[in-house]
This record gives C-alpha cells, structure tokens and sequence, in this order.
C-alpha cells in the first residue's frame, strides 16, 4: 500500500504544479480504488481527464451532456447550475481548496457523474479528471 501512495503522488507530482498534500492524499485514494478495480493500473491520464472533462456522454440527463455545460470550458473560470448558482472553478491554480476535502469530491464526483454520465464514475476516470484540473 505504502508503494501505491508514493506512486500516485509520483504519478500527480509529474503531471501537475498546484497539488498540495490534501490533493495528493485524494489521488492516492482514487489510485488504491483503481488498483483494486483493475490489477493493471499503471496511472491517471491528464490528457484522458481533459477528453472526459470536455467529451459529450450519453446515458446521463439531456440538459447535462457534459461536465462543461455547468463547469465551462475553460476550468479557471466560475462556472453555473442549472438554477444560476454559482460554482468556484473547478482547477486547482483559481481555487487552492479544490480537491482537498476526500468526502466533498466524493459527493461531488457520484452527483455529478449521475447527471452526465447516468452512472458512478469509475476511479480511473475520476482520476483522470483530477489529475487534469490538478494542471490548470
């Protein structure tokens, strides 16, 4: 376990210039969940997050194709609900408390992928996304 947690700091560490100790701690949940779920995990894609972050997805709500139909396109800028409440941005150099509260991503994270997706996020791909807004 300990090798994991080091690897997935590594692994955020080389990808991203604003993960602080809280973040890193995040990832490396996220990284134990994908391990677990598959063997073979050898890492979180920024450049697979970025895809996720912007992809339109089926299966989710049709006014919610998209983590950038409330979160924008460009992560450092504030983003919208569906009702006008206003959401912090969502990258970690325009909002140093992001990705630091373990039970908040989480509840965000299942909210969130329920709506665009339909379904839970997998940690892989709820990796993927962090380690992505980590670098912006």
């Amino acid at each position: 376990m300990k090798r994991l947690l080091i690897a997935a700091a590594f692994i955020l560490s080389a990808n991203a210039s604003f993960a602080g100790p809280e973040q890193d701690a995040v990832i490396a949940h996220y990284a134990a969940l994908a391990k677990a779920a598959d063997p073979a995990f050898a890492g979180f894609s920024a450049a697979k997050g970025a895809e996720f972050y912007a992809a339109n997805h089926t299966g989710g709500g049709v006014d919610t194709p998209s983590c950038t139909t409330c979160h924008t396109a460009d992560p450092k800028k504030a983003g919208q609900t569906r009702v006008g409440k206003p959401i912090d941005p969502m990258a970690a150099s325009a909002n140093a408390a992001r990705f630091t509260d373990l039970a908040k991503v989480e509840k965000w994270i299942l909210r969130n992928c329920n709506s665009v997706l339909g379904r839970e996020c997998t940690p892989q791909e709820t990796g993927d996304v962090i380690s992505w807004l980590m670098t912006q």
